[in-house]
Formats: structure tokens, sequence, C-alpha cells
């Protein structure tokens, strides 16, 4: 394997094919592509990362992603997260301590290349170890759990992450929320500890593993965007996702 040491930002993108869901997701068609290569070539388009690279524990992944000279990496088939599978491609990546990993989703085929950009450049700050997003949100989309909402401090440091919708608006009327957005930027160094850690008691009840991190005392730095992304949790999501490339390519 290459020794890739030299990395300053590398961003991973992690692609189990087993789901509940929607087996096989990576794989999905959109557009006589599978999924992964559409997120791959929107993450590549972000100047920031010096590298993109998919983690896989799929055989039939890997092979596609060789395939359509996509950068791939095997690991293992035991990972209890995405979170866990970046962290070991990183590693067989040899990023260094001080390097940055972004954790890209690989079920979002309509990424922004900004919003990576986002996540990355407050790192330039040494004191900053991990960043996410969020977005604004109405009071409506804050009462739908799957819409998870977050509070920070005016320095843009996290407080809480949470499915209910906080914080509760006691005597304040059109109250507005924040949504947060499944995308992080890490310092190596804090991903090695994140995946040391147990899963604390916050993040086994509302099953955000993010709350492992503000448990442990280690600090988020919130980035906001009025830009949504658009995941693909169902197979019935890729129309909807298949109709905004196409007239993406109307345009062009």
């Amino acid at each position: 394997m290459n020794d890739f040491s030299s990395i300053k930002c590398c961003g991973i993108i992690p692609a189990r094919y087993s789901s509940t869901r929607f087996p096989g997701k990576p794989l999905a068609q959109i557009l006589g592509k599978p999924m992964f290569w559409h997120v791959y070539e929107h993450a590549r388009q972000c100047p920031e990362l010096d590298r993109v690279v998919i983690a896989t524990d799929d055989n039939r992944i890997f092979e596609a992603a060789q395939s359509l000279d996509v950068p791939a990496i095997m690991t293992r088939s035991d990972h209890e997260s995405g979170t866990d599978r970046v962290h070991e491609a990183a590693c067989l990546l040899k990023i260094p301590d001080a390097g940055v990993v972004v954790n890209i989703q690989g079920d979002e085929p309509l990424l922004d290349p900004g919003l990576v950009s986002l996540l990355i450049r407050p790192f330039a700050d040494p004191e900053i170890s991990v960043t996410t997003l969020v977005h604004p949100m109405g009071p409506e989309s804050a009462e739908n759990p799957d819409r998870v909402k977050a509070v920070f401090a005016p320095d843009q440091r996290a407080l809480y992450f949470s499915r209910a919708p906080i914080p509760y608006p006691r005597d304040v009327l059109n109250a507005s929320y924040f949504c947060h957005i499944g995308l992080y930027g890490f310092r190596k160094s804090a991903l090695d500890r994140f995946v040391s850690l147990p899963p604390g008691r916050l993040e086994q009840m509302e099953k955000l593993e993010q709350l492992r991190l503000l448990e442990n005392g280690i600090g988020i730095h919130v980035e906001i965007t009025e830009n949504k992304s658009m995941s693909v949790d169902r197979p019935e999501d890729l129309l909807q996702v298949i109709a905004v490339l196409q007239q993406r390519q109307k345009i062009k």
C-alpha cells in the first residue's frame, strides 16, 4: 500500500453493502453510475481535500470502484458504525495525528463540495478538533425525530444534539431551530480518541454517536449553512435525486 502520511486532509466515504432499509445502497444505479461514484465525484471537487477514498467491507463495491477508477480501500466487516470504518481507513492510509479526516456520508449523491469546504476551514485554528454542520429549520420539521436538532453557544461550540425539538420555546412565538447535517470533520487525533471511548448514556438513549464526544468533553465546532443535504434512505428517494441531476444536466 502507498504511504499517504503526507496527506493533510482526506475525505473518506464509508460504503457498506448491508442495510436494513436499502441493501446494496452504494451500488444503486443513478443515471448509469453507482451511487458511490456520484458522492466521490462531488467530494473530489472540494479544493481543500488532498484525496478522497471509498472505505468498504464488500468485494462488490470494491471491484465496482476499481472498474471506475475510484480509489478504494478494504476494511473489516465488524464495524458498528461508519465512523469506526472511517477510522480504520484513516489508520491504513497513515494519516498523521494533526491531519484532518472528513467523514462523507455515502448516501449523499448530491453532495455540495462547498459544504465539505465549510467543514474543513475551521481547522486552521489548531484548537479545533471536530467540526460539523447545521442549517435553519422551522418548528414543524423540528417535531420529526428523524431530524436531529442542534443547539450551540455564541462561539459556535455545540452544546447538545437531540431528536427532540430543542430548545423548548416557552413563551416564544415563531421559534426557530437548527437541523444537524451528518457530515463531520475530525482531527485524526480526535478520531482516535472517539473510537477508543465506549458509547455513553446519552448516546445510547438518543442513538446519536456525536453525543459520545460531548459526554467526554471533546468539543464540536458548528458551522451554519443555508444549504440542505439530500440523503438517500430508501429506494424511492432515488427518484428525487435523479430528477435533480437531470435538471442540472439541462442547465449545463
